[in-house]
């Protein structure tokens, strides 16, 4: 009878987009009840908590996707949104131009070569150090730029995911560390390196903060967009 009721639950096509977004609400109070530490991350959470409920009832991921695909839709206009705070927060955008832009031009490239020269020093193949150009950026660019670099698209996607929670996990730890306490600052490192999950914990931490961390997502999207296909195709 479970096995029926499973059955016949999976077959609606809302069923997996409300998982997904109740697996979520889970963990995001279980992050707020944490203090909102690093390691209690709400995306690793839901997506270890997904991924064992895909495979334990053996599910393909096209079909949990044909449920939840909404969700996928709406990282665009989420994405959108971010112009907000940054117009709200657009006097000091200003201030602080010169600043962001040499961020963004020793930034976006250090991100995309350290990755390929580690992942080379330690001889993996060249299908993962290519993979690991675009890991910065968010995950709808970094597929793009994974045609042009000749890398795979499946394997880009999952790299950005994990590049993006080790990211959210370690920014505080580290920007604390470093005694790094202007918000601005913290939230660029966090945007510029973990992209939309680096500006999730942003968010988290500091409206400011966030702010920052949308920005350098957006134009490190850009500038790894159009330096990917130059340097590495």
């Amino acid at each position: 009878m479970s096995d029926g009721l499973w059955v016949f639950l999976a077959a609606s096509p809302l069923f997996w987009l409300t998982l997904t977004i109740g697996v979520f609400l889970l963990a995001s109070h279980l992050a707020k009840a944490s203090g909102n530490h690093p390691l209690v991350n709400p995306v690793l959470i839901s997506v270890g908590v997904l991924v064992a409920i895909l495979h334990l009832t053996d599910t393909a991921y096209t079909e949990y996707f044909a449920g939840a695909q909404f969700i996928h839709f709406i990282l665009g206009p989420a994405t959108v949104a971010l112009a907000i705070p940054l117009w709200r927060n657009r006097a000091r955008v200003r201030e602080l131009a010169v600043p962001i832009l040499a961020a963004l031009l020793v930034g976006a490239p250090f991100a995309m070569f350290s990755a390929v020269a580690i992942a080379k020093a330690f001889g993996m193949p060249e299908t993962l150090q290519l993979a690991l150009v675009p890991k910065s950026a968010t995950a709808g660019i970094a597929v793009g730029i994974a045609e042009q670099v000749g890398a795979n698209g499946s394997l880009v996607a999952v790299l950005v995911i994990v590049t993006g929670i080790i990211g959210a996990i370690i920014v505080t730890p580290l920007m604390n560390a470093m005694r790094i306490k202007d918000y601005a600052a913290r939230g660029f490192a966090a945007g510029l390196s973990a992209h939309g999950i680096g500006t999730a914990r942003a968010f988290q931490v500091d409206p400011l903060a966030g702010t920052f961390s949308g920005l350098a997502m957006a134009l490190n999207g850009i500038a790894t967009a159009v330096l990917a296909g130059w340097l590495f195709s």
